[in-house]
């Protein structure tokens, strides 16, 4: 079957406005982006845990978990990588449509990738938030061992080391966990997005 055979119905559903009316809440997706072991996934589950305290819906998208599951199908080639991305994508849009507030923790090493992340989800809809850990630091935690495994050819294509990660030209907030604790990472970036996600 072809995509002349395929005839969507989004427009007979409820709308985003209904759900977020129902929820008190505005959907919006917080896009942690940065290099493995900078703290996303680590300011991503505070942060949840932050928000569901205050009463708000959310769903948390993790590396990890999304490439044990959804993903598990796809590599670390470029190709994979958007692919990896671009389904993501199509999740968070997913939640976001439903009024969930969505924490998608995903390295997105290209700008690239993120204009197409942010053009499937909607610009007002999402919220780009840079990491900022240099990779010394990211490759002191290290605790995976991932860097050492890239160091020494075991793992390839692996961002920061034998694969690109492209500092984020527009991030809508900056966090750096080389400055500031994780409880004052999530305090920072909960203040940003409080008046953005509340109805």
């Amino acid at each position: 079957m072809t995509q002349e055979h395929i005839h969507p119905i989004f427009d007979q559903l409820l709308q985003t406005k209904t759900k977020e009316t129902l929820l008190k809440q505005r959907g919006k997706v917080i896009w942690l982006i940065g290099l493995s072991g900078s703290g996303k996934s680590t300011i991503a589950q505070h942060l949840e845990a932050k928000l569901y305290d205050k009463g708000f819906l959310t769903q948390v998208l993790d590396g990890d978990n999304i490439r044990s599951g959804l993903n598990n199908n796809l590599s670390f080639t470029n190709e994979d990588r958007l692919e990896n991305i671009r389904r993501i994508s199509e999740v968070a849009k997913l939640f976001t449509n439903c009024g969930v507030v969505t924490l998608a923790s995903f390295i997105t090493p290209t700008e690239a990738i993120r204009k197409m992340a942010k053009e499937i989800i909607g610009e007002d809809k999402y919220i780009e938030v840079f990491v900022n850990t240099s990779l010394e630091v990211c490759e002191n935690r290290d605790v995976k061992g991932l860097y050492d495994k890239a160091r020494q050819g075991i793992i390839k294509n692996f961002t920061g080391i034998d694969a690109v990660f492209e500092t984020p030209q527009n991030p809508d907030i900056i966090i750096s966990t080389e400055k500031l604790s994780i409880e004052k990472s999530v305090e920072e970036l909960y203040d940003f997005i409080i008046e953005k996600i509340s109805y």
